[in-house]
């Protein structure tokens, strides 16, 4: 009978390390930092997943993940869909620069960095006086354009024009 339950608890133990690896492999695919997530946007509009705000910038956000790092860093994490760039694109940069600003106001404390992470990539992008410079500055200009009387489009792309609601009525459409 003993035998019995040395083969038992030596299987058990074996399950628990193969589930300890496969969940250690699952991860590292993630793309998320070692760590506790503390928050996760699920798109549900919850008490617990209240979007992050800031009366200071009139900015409001909802990062996919909040990852309290090992090293007590609080990391914001994107997750993006579609072809993984050869480096992450400006526009989502700018997004998860918009998360580091709003975890800085919300926890006090600056993120050292944030993840970009695509279907077979993830980049850390730091977060540096540089880019919460340059994400300012968008934001101020993006309030501009919202004040201006009229506004030229910033693209030369067609396709763009064809979904857009105001095509109809717009004079520069290109759809």
């Amino acid at each position: 009978m003993s035998g019995w339950l040395l083969l038992a608890a030596a299987a058990v133990a074996g399950l628990g390390v193969w589930l300890w690896l496969r969940a250690r492999s699952a991860r590292q695919e993630s793309g998320l930092p070692a760590g506790r997530i503390a928050y996760v946007d699920t798109g549900a509009w919850n008490r617990c997943e209240r979007p992050l705000f800031s009366r200071r910038y009139r900015l409001t956000g909802r990062p996919d993940y909040i990852v309290h790092s090992a090293e007590g860093d609080i990391i914001p994490v994107e997750v993006k869909t579609g072809a993984s760039p050869r480096q992450p694109y400006a526009a989502h940069v700018l997004q998860l620069a918009a998360y580091c600003l709003l975890v800085a106001e919300q926890e006090g404390r600056q993120p050292p960095y944030g993840i970009v992470k695509y279907p077979a990539s993830a980049f850390e992008v730091p977060y540096t006086p540089e880019l919460q410079a340059d994400l300012l500055a968008t934001l101020e200009a993006m309030r501009c354009a919202l004040d201006a009387a009229d506004v030229e489009p910033n693209h030369d792309d067609p396709r763009r024009c064809g979904g857009c609601g105001y095509r109809e009525e717009c004079e520069h459409s290109l759809a």
